[in-house]
């Protein structure tokens, strides 16, 4: 199918023309002609597929011919918002529409003013959207198209009764679509109550549903104290267009950042209490290729759909294993390939397992050489401590008289080379352990498991 079978009014042809759009994906294939039909969908898709334009194009094509004044898409974040008030703007400036972002963070009034000169498209948040509503600051904006982009996102933010509360100030007469990645039973109860005879699309797989097989998905498993030195030597050896590193908490992104830049890297952080004009700063960045390494923590990364990330490190590992797949998600878009590479320490065996099981990640354990053949630090101070543990033995010297042919430095030497191939050393400095090394190591970590439990048992 091509796009100009929908047979668009002109001007937003020309905005599809301009965009590069030429074949419909399928859940735009699919969606497009039910949405112009004036019918409430409930339709399942990833980010990354192509649903911005699913929903936005008829909808800019109802605006265009006059069969609706006014449309509402409801995103969990800012960015998002942004993004997807940009991409509607871009595909209709043509035909005069014009589209706003509304979010927290920044003033009331401009927002405020341009609603109530009539946008056509509002894309809101559902924090400030509620806000305005509640205040009786938008009464004359009332939509007859209504989008919730991303529900499940917003369930996971905690942002479900706010968006129903929404729903009483908006008329019953409306279009109503929803898109979600997943459909967890309170999303589906949320369709249920507010759409009308939906129909439902999913252009999900059962694959899809949990991690994307374009992947590539390997782990590290690191000391804690190598944590920031593996790092640091992942991002030199692997050839990334854009990367994006996961941290779980606010400092943490704030001290890598701080150290990554010391480190020479051209790298910004992302999160939370960051000012809302130096988000949408740092974003642009991203997106348009300026910064080439951003680190994020899950919340500030929700909603964030950036062309080409190449790489998704996890800094540390998700808590959760559903935090994994959004993670990783980032990556391999548009059927392009992408690579993701989590830290693991030994007190994060458990998750790493949980994310194996729960979500079916195909993840491989690898290591890193990084110093040719020469002798690591490291190395050096295991063989010191192997010297110096090693008892006396009794009758030595008669050994050493044996050895007397030797000059004494050439014997160390030899002597010390005996000792650290022994030792498997002299590969040179690598990141990660290897699999026989992780294996007793998980063994060891099952064993203080058990000890632990049977300890517990005993206390009750």
């Amino acid at each position: 199918m091509n796009f100009i079978e929908f047979n668009f009014h002109p001007d937003i042809a020309k905005g599809v023309k301009i965009a590069g759009f030429k074949e419909p994906s399928p859940i735009q294939e699919e969606a497009i002609p039910l949405v112009l039909d004036g019918i409430d969908i409930v339709a399942q898709a990833h980010t990354g597929t192509g649903k911005t334009a699913a929903f936005g194009l008829p909808i800019l094509e109802k605006i265009a011919n006059g069969e609706i004044e006014k449309a509402l898409v409801i995103t969990p974040t800012r960015e998002l918002a942004t993004q997807v008030s940009d991409e509607l703007y871009h595909l209709g400036r043509f035909a005069g529409i014009r589209t706003l972002a509304v979010y927290g963070g920044v003033g009331y009034g401009r927002q405020i003013a341009l609603i109530n000169r009539g946008v056509q498209i509002v894309v809101a948040t559902p924090g400030r959207l509620k806000d305005l509503y509640q205040k009786g600051k938008i009464d004359s904006f009332n939509p007859e198209i209504v989008v919730l982009d991303e529900a499940d996102e917003m369930l996971d933010m905690g942002f479900l009764e706010s968006v129903k509360e929404i729903f009483d100030y908006i008329p019953q007469n409306r279009q109503t679509l929803l898109f979600s990645a997943t459909m967890p039973e309170p999303i589906k109860d949320l369709a249920e109550t507010l759409l009308y005879n939906p129909e439902y699309i999913s252009v999900v797989s059962d694959e899809d549903s949990t991690t994307n097989n374009k992947i590539e998905q390997l782990y590290y498993v690191i000391e804690e104290e190598q944590r920031d030195n593996a790092i640091v030597k992942l991002l030199e050896s692997e050839n990334y267009n854009k990367a994006l590193i996961f941290c779980r908490m606010k400092r943490e992104v704030d001290r890598l950042t701080e150290h990554l830049q010391a480190m020479g890297f051209h790298v910004e952080g992302l999160h939370g209490d960051i000012e809302q004009m130096q988000r949408d700063e740092i974003v642009k960045n991203y997106r348009r290729g300026r910064t080439k390494l951003l680190i994020a923590t899950d919340v500030a990364a929700r909603g964030l759909d950036i062309k080409d990330v190449t790489h998704v490190f996890n800094y540390h590992i998700p808590f959760d294993p559903q935090s994994y797949v959004h993670r990783i998600g980032r990556t391999g878009r548009a059927g392009k390939d992408g690579r993701a590479i989590t830290l693991v320490t030994t007190q994060e065996f458990r998750e790493l397992g949980r994310i194996k099981k729960d979500v079916g990640a195909d993840m491989h354990l690898t290591t890193l050489k990084i110093g040719g053949s020469k002798l690591s630090q490291e190395d050096v101070s295991k063989v010191k401590n192997t010297i110096e543990s090693v008892d006396i033995i009794d009758d030595i010297d008669k050994l050493m008289q044996g050895l007397s042919e030797f000059e004494l430095n050439d014997l160390l030497k030899r002597l010390l080379s005996y000792v650290a191939t022994k030792e498997s050393l002299g590969s040179g400095e690598s990141i990660g352990y290897n699999q026989n090394e992780t294996d007793e190591m998980y063994r060891l970590f099952l064993k203080e498991e058990k000890a632990a439990k049977n300890k517990k048992k005993k206390r009750r």
